[in-house]
């Protein structure tokens, strides 16, 4: 049995979870073991020279850790893009995010708002900005620990109106998901894997990344709330 150490951030935990098993299945002789800690957190043992043999990251994390040398050029394989949603908690009205306007008045009249640490979280401060409601709004902002999923925070009441990847928003109880964010505004995320410096086999990693781009996974990256890259 080949087993394989791959570290993620927790945006892609629930699918790259899936695609293991998948994987499994394709091929029985290769066991995935999966760890899932917030994004800044994976990058930087990969950098402090942890052993994995591969990383999914977002894309410019990826690149970021080609650049250092702790994973390997050209192993880079794009996996799925991913959208931001927005959500309440359960029970509460629901406010109007269709457009970018409505979005940024429910925004304004949000007496609470969380987003990530990770890729979503810092283009959503750059939309605030954008707005100019950067000030208006910065004594209400709640960013969620590295590791800690916003819809988290909002089901325990603690974040009024929340943000983040579809896919870490679905199926958190105790939130209603509003939505995506509204085209003219949406952040996507494209998640990537590759194959980690640290790794002895390399060609195995290929192997896996090649099959997770394949048309074997689309329809399970659709059941997250992603979309094949």
């Amino acid at each position: 049995m080949t087993t394989l150490r791959l570290i993620s951030s927790m945006a892609t935990k629930p699918l790259l979870a899936d695609l293991a098993a998948l994987y499994q299945r394709h091929a029985p002789g290769v066991l995935v073991q999966l760890e899932s800690v917030g994004g800044v957190d994976a990058a930087k043992r990969v950098q402090a020279g942890e052993a994995f043999d591969a990383v999914v990251l977002a894309s410019d994390a990826i690149d970021r850790l080609v650049a250092s040398g702790h994973v390997l050029t050209g192993s880079r394989a794009d996996l799925v893009l991913s959208g931001v949603a927005v959500a309440v908690p359960a029970g509460q009205p629901m406010p109007d995010i269709s457009s970018e306007a409505a979005l940024k008045a429910a925004i304004l009249a949000a007496p609470t708002l969380g987003y990530s640490t990770g890729p979503s979280g810092v283009q959503l401060a750059k939309q605030f900005e954008a707005w100019g409601i950067t000030e208006q709004i910065k004594d209400r902002i709640v960013q969620a620990k590295p590791g800690v999923p916003v819809g988290a925070l909002i089901a325990q009441g603690e974040v009024a109106l929340g943000f983040q990847q579809l896919s870490e928003m679905r199926g958190v109880a105790g939130i209603t998901v509003l939505g995506p964010l509204p085209d003219a505004v949406q952040i996507t995320t494209t998640f990537s894997g590759s194959v980690a410096a640290t790794s002895a086999q390399a060609q195995a990693v290929r192997d896996l990344l090649a099959f997770w781009t394949s048309p074997a996974c689309k329809t399970l990256k659709e059941e997250h709330g992603m979309h094949a890259a």
